[in-house]
């Protein structure tokens, strides 16, 4: 069965986004600083269409194992982006990402709000799921097939997945700064890593790379 994998990046209080995100300002306020590390990498502006080699290191290699075999992804509604509540029918929103995303596969999207599938450019479809995490997570391993399944957030959606085990990766990108306040990853998922333990750390000087999986995945 495909592996379940969650990339996060996170502060070192524990925010995965700062204080009053909004479509302005879709990472809150100083949320920016938890992704410096990966704008300048080789494999991100490959990921993203960017002109340019970019940086070739440590954290290039991380990103470019974090990206490969994947076959579907799921992410929440506030991932997604775009106002709260009913989408609106006159102004649809289409993501943070443009015309052509970088995901070029299928994405479903966690949301109490139904609506028609969204196709773009470049193999990506947004599939909108209101009946939760499990039927998401169902369609996503039916449309990536041999392939993993990536989770890409946000908090909330993680944190679903987390407390009901269904978690086999997690990629904590761990960021030496401090946000203040904002969204926490762990609120509210207990005391223990949910089956998940510690196999390896990538230390970098703008970034520390802390993976953990299921010993039973059999992954290294």
């Amino acid at each position: 069965m495909s592996q379940v994998r969650f990339k996060i990046s996170m502060s070192l209080d524990g925010f995965v986004a700062g204080p009053r995100q909004s479509v302005e300002d879709p990472l809150g306020v100083g949320g920016t600083r938890l992704h410096e590390w990966v704008f300048p990498l080789a494999a991100f502006r490959s990921m993203h269409g960017f002109a340019g080699e970019g940086v070739v290191n440590e954290s290039n290699a991380v990103v470019e194992a974090s990206i490969a075999n994947i076959g579907a992804t799921v992410m929440g509604r506030h991932m997604f982006g775009g106002h709260p509540g009913k989408w609106d029918a006159a102004n649809p929103w289409t993501g943070w990402w443009g015309s052509n995303p970088p995901f070029h596969h299928p994405v479903f999207v966690v949301t109490h709000h139904p609506r028609a599938p969204l196709t773009l450019e470049g193999g990506t479809t947004f599939t909108f799921v209101t009946d939760g995490i499990e039927s998401a997570l169902a369609q996503a391993r039916r449309a990536a097939g041999a392939k993993d399944v990536s989770l890409a957030g946000g908090a909330h959606v993680a944190r679903e997945f987390l407390k009901a085990g269904l978690v086999d990766e997690m990629e904590i990108n761990l960021v030496p700064t401090l946000l203040g306040s904002g969204e926490r990853l762990f609120d509210g998922t207990g005391e223990d890593l949910h089956g998940l333990e510690l196999i390896r750390t990538v230390a970098m000087p703008n970034v520390t790379h802390l993976k953990f999986a299921r010993r039973s995945s059999g992954r290294p």
